[in-house]
C-alpha cells in the first residue's frame, strides 16, 4: 500500500492580486491510498504511481510505503511516451535521444494514427518544405526505427505510397 500526501503551495506574498490579505488556513492535505496487493498493476495505475512519484520527488508531496516488500514499479518498455512539454520521448524508463526532425516526425505520426502519408506530405508537414529529396524521409524513418527498436513495428511502410503509424504501436502523446 502506498500513501501520498500532497499539500498545496502557499501564496508567496500572502496577498491576492488586488492587495487584499489572504487568510492562511491550516495546511490542507490530500491523501491518496493505493492498494498494490493485486498480482499485476494496469498501465493506468502504473502511470498514476509514476506521476505521484514525480510529485514526491519535486518536493510537493510525500511518498510513504506501508510494506517494504513491493518491488519498484518499472514502466512497460513496449510503450512509447511522447512528452510534448519537454519535447522528449520515453520508452519504458529510458529517455530516447531523438533529433528535432525525428521527434517531430514521431509526434506527427502519433497524432494522426491510421493515416498513410506520402514522402512529399511528410516533407511538407514535418520538415516545412517539399523541395528536398523524398528519400530523406526514408533515412529519418530508418533511424527512428533503430533508436526505438521495439519488438512490434512502430512505423510501417505502405509500399508504393508512404508511411503510417502501425496499428500495434503503443504510443501515447502527453501534453
Amino acid at each position: 500500500m502506498s500513501v501520498v500526501a500532497i499539500s498545496p503551495r502557499p501564496h508567496p506574498s500572502g496577498r491576492t492580486s488586488r492587495n487584499r490579505l489572504v487568510r492562511r488556513r491550516a495546511n490542507p492535505t490530500l491523501t491518496i491510498t493505493v492498494d498494490l496487493a493485486a498480482a499485476a498493476t494496469s498501465p493506468r495505475l502504473n502511470r498514476l504511481l509514476e506521476l505521484l512519484g514525480e510529485l514526491a520527488a519535486s518536493g510537493e508531496g510525500r511518498l510513504s510505503h506501508d510494506a517494504a516488500d513491493h518491488p519498484p514499479i518499472t514502466a512497460d518498455p513496449s510503450v512509447i511516451r511522447i512528452l510534448t512539454g519537454p519535447r522528449s520521448v520515453q520508452q519504458g524508463d529510458r529517455v530516447v535521444p531523438l533529433t528535432r526532425i525525428e521527434y517531430d516526425l514521431l509526434l506527427f505520426m502519433a497524432e494522426r494514427p491510421r493515416r498513410v502519408f506520402t514522402r512529399l506530405q511528410l516533407l511538407n508537414q514535418v520538415w516545412g518544405y517539399d523541395h528536398a529529396v523524398a528519400r530523406t524521409v526514408d533515412v529519418h524513418v530508418r533511424r527512428l526505427r533503430a533508436k526505438l527498436g521495439v519488438d512490434t513495428p512502430l512505423l510501417t511502410t505502405v509500399h508504393g505510397v508512404g508511411y503510417r503509424l502501425a496499428d500495434e504501436a503503443r504510443v501515447s502523446v502527453e501534453r
